[in-house]
């Protein structure tokens, strides 16, 4: 079965938006539907329909409907800054290279399909592809059933330093780059990192700790320490008594599956009650 794969430059990854939580899930359910063969461009249509995001993330078709029907005109309007070229030049001012841009150019609402059309804009199209060089790539399974809007950002600064095994963030960047209100330390941990480290233990591949750093008395940074969940064992069949005795024997159960020892058992069974009623 093909991966819903899903491919950002790593300046798009540390940009700054306030996409909610279903826009999340629509944009990035889009941005699995490009082909990863050919250079994207910025006049082609990605459907996302309401079925889909009711598999991938978990929800009832009803509000699955609701949402896309929900999120046509915030989606329209959202705004992304994103520092960096796509593939990781900084060039064109002192400061680097800093752009401010829509993140779609149409949106098409189709209620009688249940779906969105949409079309990214030019200037976002080139960080929606492995082309460019630096980038990051993940499974839309482990970011659409999260609960929080910050669950899917938490994931990918994870994804993108997976290798290194923990980030240290300062609250003034993640609350830029997340559009986080809050402004308070406490408030931070609370409404922001803790949700956010609820989504990646439960639904992704990762479990993440967070630890933090303190300027003077004031907490200003946050140390994630994660590591790739361990995958789990197959589950062995172990037969029970009664089975056993049933066969007449101890089966051999090595390298075969559930469904395979049971089949196993059923006929041991009835060759042995067959043999039996014989004359």
């Amino acid at each position: 079965m093909a991966l819903d794969l899903i491919v950002k430059s790593n300046a798009l990854v540390e940009s700054s938006h306030r996409l909610s939580l279903t826009e999340q899930r629509i944009v990035l359910s889009a941005i699995t539907k490009i082909r990863r063969d050919v250079v994207p461009d910025s006049e082609t249509w990605y459907t996302v329909n309401a079925a889909d995001l009711a598999k991938v993330s978990g929800i009832s078709i009803s509000r699955a409907y609701h949402d896309l029907a929900d999120s046509v005109e915030s989606l329209w309007q959202r705004e992304i800054v994103v520092r960096g070229g796509p593939g990781g030049a900084e060039e064109t001012t002192k400061k680097g290279r800093v752009m401010k841009v829509r993140w779609v150019q149409a949106v098409d609402y189709l209620p009688e399909q249940g779906a969105v059309n949409l079309m990214f804009t030019a200037p976002i199209v080139p960080y929606l592809s492995a082309l460019a060089g630096q980038f990051t790539q993940y499974e839309l399974q482990y970011v659409a059933p999260m609960k929080s809007r910050f669950g899917p950002r938490l994931y990918e600064l994870i994804i993108q330093y997976q290798k290194f095994k923990q980030r240290v963030i300062s609250f003034d960047d993640l609350q830029e780059q997340w559009g986080t209100e809050y402004k308070k330390a406490n408030d931070i941990k609370k409404r922001v990192v803790t949700p956010a480290m609820n989504d990646v233990n439960e639904f992704s591949d990762f479990t993440v700790e967070a630890n933090y750093r303190k300027t003077g008395r004031r907490i200003t940074h946050v140390e994630f320490v994660f590591k790739p969940k361990e995958a789990k064992k197959p589950e062995r069949y172990r037969p029970t008594k009664a089975e056993m005795t049933a066969a007449g024997r101890r089966p051999d159960t090595r390298g075969k599956s559930l469904e395979e020892v049971r089949d196993m058992l059923v006929t041991e069974h009835k060759e042995r009650m067959s043999a039996e009623l014989q004359p």
